[in-house]
């Protein structure tokens, strides 16, 4: 049996569909255990190019289970969109190979348009995809939330939505001014797509147990980054679940078993989506040559990316914060040629050097001390790595002392070298 989990070791969108995929073809489950259709992984196969929001990434291959665990928020309406769309790529889809916890919470409609009310109405602008994640989440810890088996009852489904719409009300009428369906309008629409679902509806607790007592091989696939954590990130620009590996016992569970190993997914540069501080973010033609260059723009959003030099005081931290045994370093070929290379090895902060941050620490107010290294112009042909890239990759391990387990050079499955065995 082996248990491995893959967590974004940045701010998301560090490349981990493409690395689920690849070690998801060797595994019996794929498992999502938090956050909601806010993320966004892009795998490319052959000339298409496949965006998951919500779906595991194991869904792709034909002998592998995906799961959404009950930490998961559900949008039906985005799950059927995206479940349409891979289907018309020919992707195959029954409930012998994607399963959704009965015990999800539901995003509701009231949810979605008090995200973008309070998104649009603040002076202060957290990043939100607008799409009810948080105001999910809310009612999850309020005791108030719809549950993915309340919606095959009409009764439970109307009485709970009444009493959830009770505080909502108040503020749509009152505070926003906005436009809002009745309960009975998101009854029938949250029923209807209740029944669509429901061949999809599962105990995924009770498989997951049955999956590890029969040593079956189980990848855990996070969702956006450690550093957007609920308690570890850089808040309050974060998002609303436990997005490092111990979300994983709350989201999905792990009976009887335990990690073998952490996956950190980490570009060789950062990037970042929306508001909140940056402290290696470049602010000149470099900056704009590696967003064009990567490809830099949200697979949910579209949104720009903010992008800097790698930050080894987060990333240090990161590892520290999910318990990462390895990392996989992702955009490699993005830094191939340019002529300036930095690395942030620690922090000038109130008169004090930090090699690591900390949970609270103000990032708008540390100043990053830069390590120069002698550029890299590696092509990648045969997997060969020069002495140029060959001193940046001895940088991060010894600053981290964690080991590179995986290089990735672009978005293509053939596109990465795998320097220590998964699975």
């Amino acid at each position: 049996m082996q248990i491995l989990a893959i967590v974004g070791a940045q701010w998301g969108d560090e490349g981990k569909g493409k690395i689920t995929d690849l070690l998801g073809e060797k595994c019996d489950f794929v498992v999502r255990y938090q956050g909601g259709n806010n993320a966004g992984h892009t795998i490319i196969v052959g000339d298409k190019k496949i965006i998951l929001h919500l779906i595991p990434s194991g869904i792709l291959h034909p002998n592998t289970v995906s799961l959404i665990g009950h930490g998961v928020v559900f949008d039906p309406v985005a799950f059927k969109a995206e479940l349409n769309e891979i289907e018309g790529l020919g992707v195959k889809v029954s409930p012998k190979n994607l399963k959704i916890s009965e015990n999800c919470t539901v995003i509701t409609s009231y949810n979605k348009i008090l995200d973008g009310q309070r998104e649009s109405s603040s002076k202060t602008k957290i990043g939100t995809t607008g799409r009810g994640i948080g105001p999910a989440y809310e009612d999850k810890i309020g005791r108030r939330a719809i549950k993915v088996k309340d919606l095959l009852n009409k009764e439970v489904l109307e009485q709970k939505l009444r009493e959830n719409l009770v505080e909502k009300e108040s503020l749509f009428k009152n505070l926003y001014h906005c436009d809002y369906p009745s309960v009975e309008e998101e009854v029938e629409r949250l029923y209807s797509l209740g029944q669509e679902i429901k061949p999809l509806m599962a105990n995924t607790f009770g498989l997951l147990d049955t999956a590890i007592a029969n040593n079956k091989k189980i990848l855990f696939e996070g969702a956006q980054g450690v550093l957007l954590d609920i308690d570890y990130g850089s808040y309050p620009f974060v998002t609303s679940s436990n997005t490092s590996s111990g979300g994983i016992y709350n989201g999905a569970g792990l009976p009887g078993g335990r990690l073998n190993d952490v996956l950190g997914i980490t570009k060789a540069y950062c990037t970042r989506v929306g508001a909140g501080p940056f402290p290696t973010e470049l602010h000149d033609e470099l900056g704009e040559h590696i967003q064009k260059k990567g490809g830099e723009f949200g697979a949910t959003t579209g949104r720009v990316r903010r992008c800097g030099w790698l930050d080894i005081p987060l990333l240090k931290y990161s590892a520290k914060c999910a318990n990462i045994t390895s990392f996989a370093l992702t955009k490699l070929d993005v830094l191939s040629d340019i002529e300036t290379l930095k690395v942030c090895i620690s922090y000038e902060y109130e008169g004090k050097t930090l090699d690591m941050a900390y949970p609270g620490l103000d990032l708008s107010k540390v100043k990053p001390v830069y390590k120069d290294l002698k550029p890299f112009h590696d092509d990648f042909i045969d997997n060969k790595v020069s002495p140029e890239l060959k001193e940046f990759l001895d940088l991060i391990e010894s600053e981290t002392g964690i080991k590179i387990g995986i290089l990735a050079y672009g978005p293509e499955r053939s596109e990465i070298i795998f320097r220590q065995d998964f699975f």
